[in-house]
């Protein structure tokens, strides 16, 4: 039997030190991500099958990450669409105050989650400005989980649009000139000519602010409402867990949102790889 040698393993690089360098990643990625998860789930695994699926299936439980991930979800598929349409006016257009908007994009990244929370709860709350319009309508944002959907909104635009934009500006607009020429309408030219180069980062910006989404605390549990079977979030209801020393409880929710978040993380990134085949942008 014939063994490959080792630097048959990877691709030859005129760069050395790949040895090294994967060592430290591999350390890394150990210390800050493997070894903690594996101690999670080797915690959640410790209370037994039975007792993991009775708090697996507890109604409460059930409900939590329902929340969570659905709300997330809807949040993320908004995000992708007006991200993206910031990004294009961003990109695409000059005006005044344009540098201010570009600003402001960022802010939910340096504003702490907890002052957000608090500010869209005075605002969307029923006697807030805009909570209050929205109550004489007949219904409620704040302390609901369209209140929730409206946190992981703010929080999580700035991924799809950090994401996508840098893409769009690599696409030259003599592209859609081209296609303008040939007899292409400007919708035409937009999702044929445009948008095949920006899927597979739109995609990623989708999985980035559905992840920040899923794990969102700080913003918010002051615009929840935190009722239990209602607007109740899981990472809130681990943090209960934890306050009641409950910490096979916690820890079994948090395996249970690391699994989910993971296959659909993992599906995510199927597409994105099989659109970037799709599109040539291996």
């Amino acid at each position: 039997m014939t063994f490959l040698p080792y630097t048959s393993l990877r691709q030859p690089s005129a760069l050395p030190g790949f040895g090294l360098a994967l060592g430290f990643t591999l350390a890394a990625l150990s210390l800050v991500v493997l070894i903690p998860l594996a101690a999670l789930v080797l915690r959640a695994a410790s209370i037994g099958p039975a007792e993991f699926l009775r708090i697996a299936t507890d109604p409460r439980t059930l409900a939590a990450l329902r929340l969570s991930f659905g709300t997330a979800l809807v949040a993320a598929l908004i995000n992708t669409v007006f991200g993206l349409l910031i990004a294009w006016v961003l990109v695409r257009y000059r005006f005044p105050g344009r540098r201010i908007i570009d600003a402001a994009v960022d802010l939910p990244f340096a504003l702490p989650t907890a002052v957000a929370g608090i500010a869209m709860a005075a605002i969307y709350a029923p006697n807030g400005p805009i909570g209050s319009i929205a109550q004489s309508l007949g219904f409620k944002i704040a302390y609901t989980p369209l209140g929730i959907v409206v946190a992981l909104v703010f929080i999580g635009l700035p991924f799809v649009v950090r994401t996508v934009q840098p893409i769009l500006e690599e696409v030259e607009s003599d592209i859609e000139e081209a296609a303008a020429l040939l007899g292409a309408s400007r919708l035409r030219s937009v999702f044929q000519v445009v948008l095949p180069h920006v899927y597979p980062a739109l995609l990623t910006g989708f999985a980035l602010a559905f992840a920040r989404g899923v794990g969102e605390y700080g913003s918010v549990i002051f615009i929840a409402g935190n009722i239990p079977l209602v607007s109740e979030i899981a990472p809130l209801l681990i943090v209960i867990k934890l306050e009641e020393f409950d910490y096979g409880g916690a820890t079994v929710i948090a395996t249970l949102m690391l699994a989910i978040a993971f296959a659909m993380l993992f599906l995510i990134n199927a597409i994105q790889g099989w659109s970037r085949t799709k599109h040539g942008n291996v």
